[in-house]
């Protein structure tokens, strides 16, 4: 059956997206950065994979006539990253570089930069396309080495919440200048390339800097005008404009030489701050960008990419040497410089290893020599080899040379020194431990979890604390200095009924890539009595105890609890459903925690088989109770590990809030 070009170009997409979601969730699963599984996405569904394993597959869904318009979808995807790139990039980030930061920084570039250029001597004659120069191909070869991926470094460090650790602060520092550096260098070397001569570079090299010039004197206080008009919000024909200008400053750049990558990157970076203007821009970019048109741009990467060139023991050798060459460089250049700079070597080692991270970034510049034909498709290939291993390596080595316990204990230390330097107060420990930890995963819970747990510890020398983790997928949630307004939403409901009820509650929030084991993390470190979460249930479940809770309930150390609300404005009437199972008995205590803080507590027990109690509960509940609860057990027909299909009578049925507890 023939399909029109729309329909196949609507299959491709479909196949693409599945395809990198279902690799992402074992790669978040061993703590590897999504974008790791979006390119071994587009390569298992190229010749890699796809064709070795079923080449009419391959053929029926790539045909040639529908790869220009799949290309297309890609590359304006790739353009729209790299301004969500240059939105992202602060440059508070390189003002006030200590004297560390621009020594790696720099031997970060210089070191591998060289050694790119020195391999790229004896891999010229096996591996340069016929017909191109040495000077282009060994300075692609030294830009291609010297990548660190700004945004998956960040990633990884925010995973950690080690943004704001010494180590954290120099590495973004660092990325962050090599980005600017490495694109500038890029730019060259695309100039040289493309150019005929060396007038020719000399022109373009002119032009690319009238055009800076002309950015930063015209283009940019337009933008902060156009900024400052969003305080009465960002309408449709401001975004227009912008939109606009982005796409002519990519037009603009790939015209005179410098590819339009550079365009988009730098109208990112002139993009003001203030007034909210780019966290509005992020979120009408951000999720469309990262789900389906970039992973296009992997799958076409991943299309060109052909593992099977490398079929000769000297082709494997090359492609070895290369990864080395490439370890060696940024890892051994950013290690001596940070040591010379008077920092550890546990320090040093540890920056060495953050700045090998190329992941995305390695894969832009490699796309790039192979549109220009500077560098052949079997080298290319070598050099998606090395971009996918030096990224894998990064957080499994950072965990051996810098545990993740000690990253966290200098984050607890940082944050009690900024306490103290904002309070002028000693760092002596809170007076109260919280007893209760809030886990808000929506605005609509923060008020009901905040009336429950003020009643669980009044009058007690126990508090509250409230946590809010955020997907680590979107970089606005881990690049930006402020909190994006979702979270300050969720928790702005926290601190207004914790106001109105006479109390405060400490919030934190921070990028988490597998919450359930950091939420338990984080209770087990504080020494809480309960867990409060909201119900969740799954898209492709019944259940209203699956997906992160069901993590949770299944891995946590202490008690756990799953909030039904159904509107709780005041806790003043409970119904404790008794059973005598462990979780029965939870609850139990549950209950006298509320008893002790005032609450009048009715003990009800139910004789007969599982839908009887139920029915029974159910029609017992709506006596003017505000609270049920019970344990979170067969019993309740509330069992936490269901089949898929299993929907529980008594929480879709309910109609006051309850509260199933877990016993630890």
């Amino acid at each position: 059956m023939h399909l029109s070009p729309l329909v196949t170009l609507l299959t491709q997409i479909i196949v693409i997206v599945a395809a990198g979601q279902l690799i992402a969730l074992g790669a978040r699963r061993v703590g590897q950065p999504g974008v790791v599984a979006q390119v071994l996405a587009g390569i298992a569904l190229g010749p890699s994979l796809l064709g070795a394993v079923w080449p009419a597959g391959l053929a029926a869904l790539w045909t040639p006539a529908s790869l220009p318009a799949l290309t297309g979808v890609g590359q304006l995807g790739l353009v729209l990253f790299m301004f969500l790139i240059g939105l992202e990039f602060d440059l508070r980030l390189i003002r006030g570089l200590g004297r560390a930061s621009v020594l790696i920084s720099q031997s970060s570039i210089i070191a591998p930069f060289a050694m790119g250029m020195g391999l790229a001597w004896p891999l010229y004659a096996r591996l340069a396309p016929e017909g191109v120069p040495f000077l282009p191909f060994a300075l692609f070869m030294g830009v291609a080495m010297s990548i660190t991926a700004f945004p998956v470094l960040a990633r990884i460090l925010a995973e950690r919440q080690a943004l704001r650790t010494r180590i954290g602060a120099i590495a973004l520092a660092c990325a962050a200048v090599d980005d600017v550096t490495a694109w500038c260098i890029l730019a060259f070397v695309v100039s040289v390339a493309r150019s005929e001569g060396a007038i020719g570079a000399v022109w373009t090299t002119v032009y690319a800097a009238v055009y800076i010039v002309v950015v930063v004197t015209l283009v940019r206080p337009l933008l902060a005008r156009i900024g400052a008009r969003t305080r009465e919000g960002a309408s449709q024909g401001l975004l227009a404009v912008v939109f606009l200008l982005l796409l002519a400053n990519a037009a603009i750049t790939e015209t005179i030489g410098i590819h339009a990558l550079f365009g988009a990157f730098v109208m990112g970076v002139i993009t003001p701050r203030e007034s909210g203007f780019t966290q509005a821009l992020v979120e009408k970019l951000e999720d469309i960008v990262v789900i389906v048109l970039l992973p296009v741009f992997f799958a076409c990467s991943g299309l060109r990419t052909d593992i099977g060139l490398m079929n000769t023991p000297a082709a494997w050798m090359d492609c070895a040497v290369i990864v080395v060459v490439a370890c060696v460089g940024k890892y051994g250049g950013s290690l001596f410089a940070a040591r010379a700079s008077g920092l550890t070597w546990q320090e040093s080692s540890a920056i060495g290893i953050l700045m090998n991270t190329r992941g995305l970034m390695q894969l832009v510049v490699l796309n790039i020599g192979l549109d220009l034909k500077v560098i052949s498709p079997e080298l290319f290939a070598m050099m998606v080899v090395m971009a996918i291993v030096t990224t894998l390596l990064t957080s499994p080595l950072l965990e051996w040379v810098y545990p993740r316990a000690q990253l966290l204990r200098e984050v607890e230390a940082a944050g009690r020194a900024a306490r103290r330097a904002e309070t002028g107060q000693s760092l002596a420990p809170q007076a109260s431990r919280p007893a209760v930890l809030l886990c808000i995963s929506d605005p609509t819970i923060g008020g009901p979890m905040v009336t429950l747990a003020e009643r669980l510890v009044r009058g007690r020398a126990r508090s509250i604390l409230a946590l809010r983790l955020l997907p680590v997928d979107k970089p606005s949630n881990y690049l930006s200095a402020e909190t994006p307004d979702e979270v300050q939403t969720a928790l702005s409901v926290v601190d207004q009924r914790a106001a109105d009820l006479g109390i405060h509650v400490p919030n934190r929030s921070f990028p988490a890539a597998q919450p359930g084991v950091e939420i338990c993390r984080v209770a087990e470190e504080e020494g809480v009595e309960l867990v409060l979460l909201g119900s969740h249930r799954p898209l492709l479940q019944r259940t209203i105890l699956g997906g992160v809770v069901a993590e949770v309930v299944a891995i946590a150390r202490c008690p756990v609890g799953v909030l039904v609300d159904r509107g709780l404005v005041a806790v003043e009437r409970v119904l404790l459903a008794l059973d005598d199972s462990e979780d029965g008995l939870a609850a139990a205590r549950v209950a006298s925690l509320l008893e002790a803080g005032g609450v009048t507590v009715t003990r009800w027990a139910s004789s007969g088989d599982e839908v009887d109690r139920t029915d029974a509960l159910l029609a017992e509940a709506r006596n003017g109770y505000d609270l049920v609860v019970v344990g979170m057990n067969a019993t309740w027909d509330l069992d936490p590990t269901p089949t898929p299909w299993h929907r529980e009578r008594l929480g879709s049925g309910m109609t006051t809030t309850l509260l199933a507890v877990r016993s630890a």
